[in-house]
């Protein structure tokens, strides 16, 4: 191959630092924004709450299975029970986050909600066997409502029942739930009592009966998944309000100070092929409301598996220092979100 001629060389040279120092011009970064980095201009000062999470909550163990958590909720001493479709399903938890124990194998097909009664009793959604139970916290079965394995729509079968409310004098409502639309009223010995709800989108109807509290005006709050709303009713199942195109909801928690907590994703229209809507979410929402439905919080939570994100938040409690425990389906695994209070002075 004939080398270049000397006059080409130096054109060649010429062009190379050219394109060297066009490059640095073009690719040079620019003075640096002030919106991002500190600034006296803005003292780093959180006007509202927030929340961190607490690394290592719960403590690692190899007395648990990784499985999708579907149902969390905190007992008044702190201790914070899980609800999981790995081994045990059962968990239970100091407010360390130190394991305690675990029942429940064999005991459920597919749990999906746990919670607990002013007794102390742990309740569980049976999902996959279409029914509801009740155990002594050392997994001691009391009570089992419905017909386990027989799917039904009457005064004792469910249809994948998703959740269960129960009220100090120890009524029972069964949110009934992923095929059939509707609530269940029953005693606490398991005594039928009526039921109400139809499938739709009007006041009273449902699409995905996912969850249920009973708070203390009397009321029912229910989360009506497909129609992007909570529902709320009085206890003999009339219709009072709505709150309505602001969250998804799949999870919902009663504090003590009578706010509700819940977990989901934001509104979004039903795709093609979308057996449930919003899913997969394509955000995840924790959101406070007071008990007229008035928005008192909203955190933001990215979704992903990382340490801090949600991946299908599927359960929420709370402690009463106001710090939130956070289950999620696909990431498998509760998380702890530590309030950080808005006078707690700029971050360390």
């Amino acid at each position: 191959m004939p080398q270049p001629t000397g006059s080409l060389r130096r054109l060649l040279m010429l062009l190379v630092v050219a394109c060297a120092i066009l490059a640095v011009i073009v690719f040079r970064p620019g003075p640096p924004d002030p919106l991002t980095r500190p600034t006296e201009l803005y003292p780093h000062v959180n006007a509202g709450d927030t929340f961190r999470v607490e690394s290592g909550w719960p403590a690692a163990t190899g007395a648990v299975a990784i499985g999708g958590i579907t149902g969390v909720a905190v007992a008044p001493d702190g201790h914070v029970w899980v609800l999981s479709h790995g081994l045990p399903p059962v968990r239970e938890y100091d407010a360390q986050g130190e394991f305690l124990r675990g029942w429940g194998d064999g005991d459920m097909e597919q749990g999906h909600q746990i919670r607990l009664d002013h007794e102390g009793n742990v309740w569980v959604a049976d999902c996959g066997r279409h029914c509801v139970h009740k155990f002594r916290p050392d997994g001691t079965r009391l009570l089992t409502i419905g017909t386990p394995g027989q799917p039904g729509d009457d005064a004792t079968h469910f249809n994948e029942p998703t959740d269960m409310a129960i009220t100090p004098d120890g009524n029972v409502f069964i949110a009934d739930g992923y095929v059939n639309a509707r609530v269940a009223h029953f005693r606490g010995d398991g005594t039928f009592v009526k039921a109400w709800g139809s499938r739709g989108s009007k006041p009273g109807q449902f699409s995905l009966v996912h969850g249920i509290l009973a708070d203390a005006r009397g009321r029912l709050l229910v989360a009506d998944r497909n129609n992007a709303r909570i529902q709320v009713f009085d206890r003999d199942g009339k219709f009072v309000a709505q709150w309505a195109n602001l969250v998804v909801p799949w999870g919902m928690w009663l504090t003590p100070k009578g706010e509700v907590w819940v977990c989901g994703s934001s509104p979004a229209g039903w795709r093609a092929d979308q057996a449930a809507l919003a899913t997969p979410p394509h955000d995840q929402l924790l959101m406070r409301f007071d008990l007229d439905g008035r928005l008192l919080q909203l955190w933001s939570v990215p979704l992903g598996d990382k340490p801090g994100q949600l991946n299908w938040a599927h359960g929420i409690a709370a402690d009463a220092l106001g710090n939130l425990y956070c289950g999620d389906f696909r990431g498998q695994r509760v998380q702890k979100f530590v309030r950080v209070p808005a006078d707690a002075g700029p971050p360390p």
